[in-house]
């Protein structure tokens, strides 16, 4: 179980510093873009700074707040990965911008999955040995 419970922390973190470093970058003026841009930018690095506490808060729990690591690939992580394909596309990134965002994405997503795939068949193994009804899989 302490194994479990290091994914799932390791899983917590490595998003709480990607949300950060995001949430910074948001906010620096240059970065925000042009005026018309502004409000947009604000609107969203505080939706940011919002799910960067949210995983600062399920680490606290990490066993019992698992959930949010599903809801942290999709739709947060598969969108912000999404959206950058569509901004390389539409001309907007350059190739060398999108691959690095796109492989840690990526990343982070399949960490968060095995964290959270780990902790379901801890709990399962836990309920069998205790005789409780498990988990579907």
């Amino acid at each position: 179980m302490k194994t479990t419970i290091k994914w799932l922390k390791a899983s917590y973190i490595a998003g709480t510093i990607a949300d950060g470093i995001i949430v910074i970058l948001m906010m620096i003026p240059s970065r925000m873009g042009e005026t018309e841009f502004r409000y947009s930018m604000g609107l969203a690095a505080a939706l940011m700074l919002g799910w960067t506490l949210l995983l600062v808060w399920g680490n606290r729990k990490p066993m019992e707040r698992k959930g949010i690591l599903l809801i942290t690939i999709f739709p947060v992580i598969t969108g912000l990965i999404a959206t950058g394909i569509w901004a390389y596309a539409s001309g907007i990134f350059t190739l060398q911008k999108t691959i690095p965002m796109v492989i840690l994405g990526m990343a982070i997503a399949l960490l968060m999955g095995f964290s959270y795939l780990k902790a379901r068949n801890a709990e399962n193994e836990s309920a069998r040995h205790h005789g409780q009804p498990t988990q579907k899989q």
